[in-house]
């Protein structure tokens, strides 16, 4: 009599045969494990520099002795230097480097897009060409061109430099994210009667918002904390952005980490606000912008 055969639902797997793509579960623990090793690496920097912030003034010379925290630094910070002063003008410049940074890639990246005018394929590789220039080359040409306008330690000067920055990358990024975009919304929108920019303005740039999105984000973090443009081209202390003015922590004889470090927490935070703000639409912006050019 042969052996009765074992009759098993259809897609039941036999007991310890694993599906494809399945980890087993050394090999996910392992993964899990590497994961948290990597978190904490990146995480123990950041953790480290509150901790020596609320050290008090001198207790980042000895960090592993626990004598209790307090927040004299950052009392010290907004209370007895010109720290909000400093905030202020780099919460204008940041703001105003972004807003005209954007405005400007936005134009040109559309122009580009939709338009086909003479010049504009060697537009787009003079903005390609501009990124490669180091920042240390570009401080002789663009001080002097600032001095020729006088426009040296001033805000618009400073605005100006960072689009200079800026707009590059952010018209080549939007340049390839209004490529995604349907050109027959535009003929719709000629249609009914709206201008050029009336088109580019209401149809096309709510719907490029994570585009808008990331180069914001890219304009605002490259303004808020340069240091070298900044140092070079703002002289007096009324002017100094955060960049500048944490610089007079650190004199010839003796540096104050324990300020540097509270400073530091503070300048995180607006940075930090922005990314949670324009979050959602970041890995939506670089994803389309990068998949056509």
């Amino acid at each position: 009599m042969s052996a009765a055969r074992t009759v098993r639902p259809r897609g039941q797997r036999p007991r310890g045969q694993r599906s494809r793509g399945q980890r087993s579960r050394t090999a996910s623990a392992a993964l899990h494990t590497a994961l948290v090793a990597a978190s904490a690496v990146s995480v123990f920097p950041v953790l480290f520099i509150v901790y020596v912030s609320l050290r008090g003034r001198d207790g980042w010379q000895e960090p592993t002795r626990w004598t209790g925290l307090d927040v004299s630094n950052y009392t010290h910070i907004l209370g007895e230097t010109k720290f909000l002063t400093w905030f202020g003008n780099s919460v204008i410049v940041a703001l105003g480097a972004t807003v005209l940074g954007v405005l400007i890639a936005a134009t040109a990246g559309y122009a580009v897009s939709r338009m086909r005018f003479p010049g504009h394929r060697p537009l787009m590789w003079t903005f390609l060409v501009v990124q490669m220039f180091p920042m240390a080359v570009l401080i002789v040409p663009l001080y002097n061109i600032l001095g020729e306008l006088e426009l040296l330690d001033s805000y618009a000067g400073l605005i100006v430099t960072y689009c200079s920055v800026s707009v590059p990358f952010c018209a080549w990024m939007l340049k390839g994210y209004f490529d995604t975009i349907p050109a027959e919304i535009d003929e719709a929108g000629r249609v009914d009667g709206l201008s050029p920019f009336g088109t580019f303005w209401r149809l096309v740039v709510p719907l490029a918002r994570p585009g808008l999105a990331v180069t914001g984000f890219y304009s605002f973090i490259t303004a808020w904390g340069e240091v070298a443009f900044a140092s070079q081209f703002m002289s007096s202390e009324e002017h100094y952005t955060l960049a500048v003015g944490l610089q007079t922590f650190v004199g010839q004889q003796k540096a104050e980490w324990g300020l540097m470090t509270a400073a530091a927490v503070l300048i995180t935070v607006p940075a930090a606000a922005v990314f949670f703000l324009a979050q959602r639409h970041l890995v939506a912006g670089l994803t389309a912008g990068g998949t056509k050019g």
